[in-house]
């Protein structure tokens, strides 16, 4: 996904993301279906042939073949009066299933709003995809200065916050494979992590538990990220995490962790802190009492 044209369709100043996808193992009519739907889901409007065509990268006559085979399928739909596709609710529904009580409304998405309204910064939900962490949910940041997370990005396991907690709870023979194959393998960013030094990072993680990168994939920006308890409902491993530009992050970054911590035992374990993340409160106090300033500010 091309991120500055993605930035200037969604009217975003600051886009994080990732413009590579793999090809060499999919079926390519089959990767772009599921790109499109992903690029609807993150527009969250309609759109042209032409637009989809050019934020994709893909060719023109083939993109409107696909949308045009969707709408027959009735997962789009067609507006003739302005020439634009958007989902229709049978897309909606698609996986409504899958881990409903936790997913829809649920428990999961409660923390994320919650993380979001208390810190007023960008909420990830990253799961694990082979070598990448995934973010398969996002909710916007809402404060003035803000990265803008597209749904979908993938992060390399060994060099950002939520793949090191995602893999903090393998074997250290298992993480050193993780490492070497990344230092192998082309990458988007290249950032080489020797594995003496993933390994201390997952270390800290296991100390800490949490895990802080910042201006690794995207410069100027980072995470803060704690891994999710696991869910009975799934096999998955989940990780939630706290998006911000580098220097919010490292002002508040004991605040953010002590909302991630306090949030994620609110609304998934119940209401006990652990003492291994005592930290000051009046400092908590006082970032959530300068957010309330900055929303007022910026209501005005």
């Amino acid at each position: 996904m091309e991120l500055s044209r993605l930035g200037r369709a969604l009217g975003e100043c600051w886009v994080a993301g990732h413009e590579q996808d793999e090809t060499d193992h999919i079926v390519k009519s089959a990767g772009r279906v599921l790109r499109i739907l992903e690029l609807f889901d993150v527009l969250k409007r309609e759109a042209l042939v032409s637009e989809v065509s050019e934020l994709l990268d893909l060719p023109q006559s083939s993109t409107s073949v696909l949308l045009r085979s969707l709408v027959v399928m009735g997962y789009l739909s067609y507006n003739a009066p302005t020439r634009a596709f958007a989902p229709t609710t049978r897309v909606a529904l698609l996986g409504s299933w899958v881990n409903g009580p936790l997913l829809s409304d649920g428990p999961l998405i409660r923390l994320m709003h919650r993380l979001n309204v208390r810190t007023g910064q960008a909420v990830v939900l990253a799961v694990r995809n082979h070598v990448w962490s995934q973010y398969i949910h996002v909710v916007q940041a809402t404060s003035p200065v803000r990265l803008y997370v597209v749904k979908g990005s993938r992060r390399p396991l060994a060099c950002s916050a939520t793949g090191l907690t995602l893999i903090s709870d393998l074997p250290d023979s298992e993480i050193k494979r993780i490492g070497i194959r990344y230092n192998a393998e082309p990458q988007e960013v290249d950032l080489k992590v020797p594995v003496s030094q993933l390994i201390e990072r997952v270390q800290a993680v296991r100390s800490n538990g949490y895990a802080f990168q910042h201006d690794t994939v995207t410069p100027g920006a980072g995470v803060v990220a704690m891994r999710l308890p696991q869910f009975e409902m799934t096999e998955e491993q989940l990780s939630i995490g706290l998006a911000a530009p580098t220097d919010i992050l490292r002002e508040n970054k004991d605040a953010f962790v002590l909302a991630l911590h306090e949030e994620i035992a609110a609304h998934l374990t119940g209401p006990v802190v652990e003492p291994s993340l005592r930290l000051d409160t009046a400092m908590a106090s006082s970032f959530t009492d300068s957010t309330r300033r900055d929303c007022a500010l910026a209501a005005l």
